[in-house]
């Protein structure tokens, strides 16, 4: 009597089984990758038509910052390249202005001035005090730097800076004379306002010992010395000039007690917070970043951002004076979207 077959299972084997749903992922990565091929390929499109739209000026503009992008001196991410040229040409944080008079080299829309109560305590006027690389505005009743100016300009190649000094020096066109060892041992570092690096790849070795003068340095708690401002400084010195062509920068001291604490008798005025102002101009519009950052400031730069009004109600000075009214009242009011 012949042994019946039993019958064959119509459920699939499991080797059926684990390959379907390997064929249909395979296939659904398939889809994808052609669907974010075609997505790039008319964003080049796109760009590439906006590109041969626009005047020889932009497309040179456009030229440079692709260029800088493959630079990696100049610490450009490829993603910042599409977002600048938006925003370069878009972007509501740019106030139109009216070329302002003066010299450009080291700032722009004229000079900071004390006014107010704030001129008062100063005998009315600071001591300018012009360096190769950059401008202070310096207040021998603290004694101390009220304000620095200076500008950054793109370079290629970017020079290499010569080796840091290691000493300050007094500047001995003060009244105060402050000297180096009035820091030691009092907690404070020797804080930048014009920065080294900045200055010694534009302006060359002499301009950069000329950083290391103490009318140029006020007390920094370590933590915002090596921190958020070391951090807007590598920005100003490398991506900043490569983005933008050009930046100018403002920054000094913010002082809250009257009359601020002192290091030791003779010894510069301790401020509460500093600030920095990066101006970015283009095609006869103007924006700006502002920040104010407390000693013990930590976080992220866009938390730290303010208007221009507000570092003026703190500091008694008043910025950009040259520029029109309208536009001087925008510029200074807006806080921008967005860290740079």
């Amino acid at each position: 009597m012949a042994r019946k077959r039993s019958p064959r299972s119509s459920k699939p084997s499991r080797a059926t089984r684990s390959s379907r749903p390997s064929l249909f992922v395979r296939g659904t990565g398939r889809r994808r990758g052609r669907l974010f091929l075609w997505i790039n390929l008319l964003l080049l499109a796109g760009l590439a038509g906006w590109y041969v739209a626009q005047p020889e000026v932009r497309r040179q503009e456009v030229n440079r910052l692709v260029a800088n992008s493959l630079d990696r001196q100049k610490r450009v991410d490829p993603l910042d390249v599409a977002w600048d040229i938006y925003q370069l040409y878009y972007s509501p944080d740019f106030v139109a202005v009216a070329p302002p008079p003066g010299d450009r080299t080291h700032g722009y829309g004229g000079l900071p001035a004390l006014v107010g109560d704030h001129a008062n305590t100063a005998d009315g006027s600071l001591r300018l005090l012009a360096n190769r690389g950059y401008l202070v505005g310096y207040d021998d009743t603290l004694p101390a730097p009220r304000w620095v100016a200076y500008r950054v300009a793109d370079l290629s190649p970017l020079p290499k800076a010569a080796e840091r000094p290691d000493s300050f020096e007094t500047d001995r066109r003060t009244v105060a004379r402050v000297t180096g060892d009035a820091f030691t041992g009092t907690g404070y570092d020797r804080g930048h306002l014009a920065p080294n690096h900045a200055i010694a790849t534009r302006y060359g070795e002499e301009a950069q010992r000329e950083t290391f003068l103490l009318s140029n340095i006020i007390p920094q708690k370590h933590g915002l010395n090596a921190g958020l401002w070391k951090q807007l400084e590598q920005r100003i010195a490398t991506s900043y000039p490569a983005r933008f062509g050009e930046v100018w920068v403002l920054a000094g001291p913010v002082f809250t007690r009257h009359p601020p604490h002192t290091l030791g008798r003779n010894g510069p005025a301790v401020p509460d917070a500093c600030y920095m102002i990066i101006l970015d101009e283009s095609d006869g519009r103007l924006r700006a970043l502002a920040f104010i950052f407390p000693q013990d400031a930590k976080g992220e730069l866009d938390r730290h951002l303010t208007t221009i009004d507000t570092i003026e109600a703190r500091t008694g000075l008043d910025f950009f004076s040259a520029l029109e009214d309208s536009a001087e009242t925008l510029l200074e009011s807006q806080r921008a979207s967005r860290v740079w």
